[in-house]
Parts: structure tokens; sequence; C-alpha cells
């Protein structure tokens, strides 16, 4: 007697096993706890350079480093 075969002779039970695995299913997918915007900490970097003469060349300078390390960071983000 192969495994198939108790579910054939037996229609009335193989339809009530069903439905039990179902409801079981049903009752048990409800139970689960899903959160609709679930709490994610974002990772950061935070980069800090000490560029010399820096406080001669004011923003000027400090925005072309920035720019500079942005660059860098994205192309290794994206594997360029």
């Amino acid at each position: 007697m192969n495994i198939s075969e108790g579910f054939i002779k037996r229609p009335i039970a193989t339809s009530l096993l069903m439905a039990a695995i179902a409801l079981f299913g049903l009752v048990a997918y409800r139970s689960l706890p899903v959160s609709d915007l679930p709490n994610v900490d974002f990772p950061t970097i935070t980069v800090s350079a000490k560029v010399p003469y820096s406080s001669l060349f004011g923003a000027i300078g400090l925005g072309s480093v920035t720019l500079n390390l942005n660059a860098k960071s994205e192309a290794a983000v994206i594997g360029a």
C-alpha cells in the first residue's frame, strides 16, 4: 500500500485533512506579527578629514574635499 492509496480510498477523510491544514494555515497566518512600517536603522558613515591650509581656502577648499570624498565613496558603493 503506497501513501496515495489511502487517500484515494478515503476521500472524506482526505477532504477533512485538507480543510484542517487550510484552517491551521489561516489561523497561523493571522497570528503572525507584521508591522506596516518596521523600525529600521539606516547605516550612516561619518568621515572627518584634516586638510592643511584649509583656513586659507575657506568654504571653497572644504567643498572640493567634500566632493572628492563623496565621489570616492559613491564609486566604492557602486563598484566602479
